[in-house]
């Protein structure tokens, strides 16, 4: 269970290309056709091994469109990569999460979890054959990040964690612990932390805004807020360079973290 991919929402797809490109100094992104199914367009950004994605939706009803409406650009989806999604399968059934979508490829297999089953955000978890392959990163990937090797370690960033708000974060970190197999959550401060393979995910209290909510299975959170993601952990080759780059963009700085999209980016060194 390790962070393959993650994903923001926006409504300008455009814009926030360029400053998530221009933030991270990024290569050029990858669209992929085949998200027109899910009625958005999307960029998938590599980083390192894994990957970054904005998406948009490009038609009404979308849950893209759905989210941006409730909590504005933020955090959308986390992608996991498995090496047996069959074990995963059979362990999403027993404990009753429900599957929204699911596609079987040559080269990967993948599975889009019911959000009120999980708590927080969509969660796909995906096997890719071979392993080190992503098909959803687009044919020159690979090229991409052996360039971004040559001069220095950019080719070894790599995203760490997520941050999950929640009403009820102890509830909630065991929910994940349980639907993806993991060690019980431990307590870190005024939160818990989900240990994931090669990184984490940490549950703390929720901050924000409300609005409605229809409660549903597997839900922790009801009294009018959304559990949801509010920012990602990055390991970067220059937090300097990406602070400044986001002083210049005009994004607003707070230690080592960045707000972008709508989320909190914590920048640690390689």
């Amino acid at each position: 269970m390790r962070i393959r991919q993650i994903v923001f929402a926006a409504h300008d797809l455009a814009a926030s290309r360029q400053a998530l490109a221009t933030l991270l100094q990024l290569p050029a992104p990858f669209r992929d056709p085949g998200v027109a199914e899910f009625g958005i367009d999307n960029a998938v950004f590599n980083f390192g091994d894994q990957f970054i994605e904005v998406i948009s939706p490009t038609r009404v009803g979308t849950a893209c469109g759905r989210h941006l409406q409730r909590h504005g650009d933020s955090g959308y989806m986390l992608i996991l990569q498995t090496d047996n999604l069959a074990r995963e399968r059979a362990r999403f059934a027993a404990l009753g999460v429900r599957t929204v979508w699911r596609i079987e490829h040559d080269d990967i297999s993948a599975m889009h979890l019911h959000p009120k089953d999980v708590g927080a955000a969509i969660v796909s978890v995906d096997e890719p054959r071979p392993a080190a392959s992503w098909r959803w990163g687009g044919p020159d990937w690979e090229a991409q990040r052996a360039q971004q090797a040559q001069p220095g370690p950019a080719g070894q960033q790599r995203v760490l964690g997520l941050t999950l708000a929640a009403r009820d974060p102890e509830a909630l970190a065991h929910r994940w612990a349980q639907v993806f197999d993991r060690p019980a959550p431990a307590r870190r401060g005024d939160g818990w932390r989900v240990a994931l393979t090669d990184g984490f995910a940490d549950v703390l209290p929720f901050v924000g805004h409300d609005t409605g909510h229809d409660a549903g299975p597997g839900d922790s959170h009801n009294g009018g807020r959304h559990d949801t993601i509010t920012g990602f952990t990055l390991a970067v080759a220059d937090p300097a360079a990406v602070l400044a780059a986001a002083r210049g963009l005009g994004l607003p700085v707070d230690g080592q973290c960045v707000g972008l999209l709508g989320a909190q980016i914590e920048l640690v060194p390689l």
